[in-house]
């Protein structure tokens, strides 16, 4: 079994009293590893938060669910009531250029969390597409990863959208990935219930009887709402990540709050859908509330966003309520419609009020948060901070090109005709400057030759509406972002080494631990140290020092320890722990491996 990198996540206490053992330099050599299978790792037990200044930056980060460009008043909606969210455009700074990752919800979220575009993230699909439902592995790293690293208390209340759905912790779930706090839906097929018989609270499975047998007593977004809060209350006096991901107004289109719609002439799901727009409204202003009544809305950065461009299932029609604004396309499109979305960044001290066309993609989140934390991030992710641009200043730095892929099995009406009856193929398209390249393959098959694809240019300065295709006028800057295309795209992405590795050589009374704590990100860490904890009674040898003075971006730091433990009975978790000094902050990264 390959090592495992576990960041300070998990939600239970160890189950074992344990020893810390550091590394010493006592001659013992380690043994090499026993012809027996590796034990299993699993996630790593949730250390308590590091003790920070009371002035550090707490986040809460809101995705919605298939809300479009133009569903908010800010970017132009005029049916559906968007005040709330309106009030933080004009008070904070509003994207027009901001894209989800890609145009279905499981692939842009998964880029959002870890920084990584669809060429290079996980996962790449929606559930029903090729592979089935996605997960996220050992390699994922998350922008939850980065904070918690830090001593962040770190929540995710709403739909998690990844596999497996089985009670437990594996390595996708939002406890291994950095959440200690998780409550909601795990997957997405679980996520289009709006009257859950049952919830997920970290790795245990909590029922709702209200909802049993088909009873729609207690809508889903009114628990998250309750939950969410209560996390801003529970964490008041610590620094924390909150990401909110309540399912509005995802389909089946449903919503006890009807209210302002009910005598308006459209259709029940249309009504139903303006109802789900509007109560995600108000669950933003009541999480800004909230930090305003906490006395934390001057040190909170708030981000709100969504996962990809309107939808139009169950009955809804987008075009009624110009869901998509001024642009081509909708949900599945790779037109700007299916992925430009809202962007609304507020903070009353920290972030500067205004407007930015700076093109800025959702993978921008993870260096983001970390830049704004001080904590350190991977440096082979493929988002920018736009930390300078919130603070105000025109210094971000900005993208060579902007990467979006898609393979789904599926179509809509509408989402087809935009595509002229190609929406069930594979497609990409990349931005580059004002300029844009869409094409569709002719079939779900990506290693077809390029002169079998259907390639077609824009520019977005000229013409966002996506009407006009310059590609046989401008076949060179075509064939240009084809390239860019090939360049952006790999099989498997190898990532660099970052946080602690741990691995554990045969098995029975005597073994070997491997530890390693890589350092993945931009800067040099100081005074790094890995120490093993161990039930008491056992016997460690260590044949390497446990400390080292500077690990150097890309370099890492090793100890080999050799275990006796006195008998082999129940199982046991060993825990290995890396600390490092980044900046003046100590960062903390564990990793552990369960022996049966």
């Amino acid at each position: 079994m390959p090592s495992r990198r576990r960041f300070l996540t998990g939600a239970a206490a160890a189950p074992v009293a344990l020893a810390a053992v550091g590394g010493c330099e006592d001659g013992d050599a380690a043994q090499p590893a026993a012809e027996h299978p590796r034990p299993t790792v699993k996630p790593a037990v949730a250390a308590p938060a590091a003790q920070h200044p009371s002035d550090r930056l707490n986040f809460v980060v809101i995705l919605a669910d298939d809300l479009g460009y133009g569903e908010l008043g800010s970017y132009g909606q005029q049916l559906m009531h968007t005040p709330r969210l309106d009030a933080l455009a004009a008070e904070g700074l509003r994207f027009t250029q901001a894209y989800a990752p890609a145009p279905v919800c499981a692939p842009s979220r998964c880029s959002m969390l870890t920084g990584l575009h669809g060429g290079h993230a996980t996962v790449r699909t929606n559930p029903w597409g090729p592979g089935g439902q996605g997960a996220l592995t050992d390699r994922d790293f998350t922008f939850a990863e980065a904070l918690r690293a830090l001593g962040y208390r770190t929540g995710l209340i709403g739909k998690w959208g990844f596999g497996p759905n089985t009670p437990g912790i594996t390595p996708s779930h939002p406890n291994a990935r950095g959440f200690e706090e998780f409550y909601g839906y795990l997957t997405h097929h679980h996520a289009h219930d709006y009257f859950p018989e049952y919830l997920w609270h970290n790795g245990t499975r909590e029922e709702i009887p209200a909802n049993k047998d088909g009873a729609q007593q207690v809508y889903a977004p009114d628990l998250i709402s309750e939950r969410a809060l209560g996390f801003l209350n529970t964490h008041r006096d610590e620094p924390f990540l909150l990401y909110l991901a309540p399912t509005v107004p995802h389909a089946p289109s449903k919503d006890p709050h009807v209210g302002a719609y009910a005598d308006r002439p459209w259709t029940g799901p249309n009504k139903r859908h303006a109802a789900q727009v509007t109560t995600f409204d108000t669950l933003v202003g009541d999480v800004t509330d909230k930090l305003t009544a906490l006395g934390l809305a001057d040190n909170t950065v708030v981000l709100v966003t969504s996962d990809n461009g309107p939808h139009e299932e169950a009955g809804t029609d987008p075009d009624l309520f110009d869901g998509n604004g001024p642009l081509r396309g909708y949900k599945r499109n790779l037109y700007e419609g299916g992925i430009r979305v809202p962007f609304i960044a507020w903070s009353p001290r920290h972030v500067k009020a205004g407007t930015t066309d700076r093109p800025t993609p959702l993978t921008d989140l993870l260096p983001t948060l970390a830049d704004l934390a001080g904590a350190p991030a991977p440096a082979d992710v493929d988002g920018l901070s736009i930390a300078p641009l919130l603070r105000g200043s025109a210094a971000a730095a900005r993208h060579d090109s902007l990467y979006f892929y898609r393979n789904h099995d599926g179509v809509t009406a509408r989402q087809n005709a935009a595509d002229q009856g190609r929406g069930d193929r594979l497609a990409e398209a990349l931005r580059s400057g004002d300029l844009k390249a869409v094409r569709f393959a002719p079939g779900q098959n990506r290693r077809v030759p390029d002169d079998q694809w259907d390639v077609e240019l824009y520019d977005l300065a000229r013409d966002p509406g996506e009407e006009h295709d310059l590609a046989a006028a401008r076949p060179a800057r075509a064939d240009a972002l084809v390239k860019l295309m090939h360049a952006s795209w790999a099989p498997v992405y190898p990532r660099k080494p970052f946080g602690v590795t741990l691995e554990v050589g045969g098995r029975g009374t005597e073994f070997t631990v491997t530890a390693t704590l890589a350092n993945g990100s931009a800067r040099p860490w100081n005074a790094a140290r890995l120490t093993l904890d161990t039930p008491s009674g056992w016997l460690v040898h260590a044949r390497d020092t446990a400390t080292a003075p500077r690990l150097d971006p890309g370099e890492r730091h090793t100890v080999h320890w050799r275990v006796t433990r006195p008998q082999v009975s129940t199982a046991t978790t060993l825990t290995c722990r890396g600390t490092a000094h980044h900046g003046d902050d100590e960062i903390t990264y564990t990793a552990t491996a369960t022996l049966t």
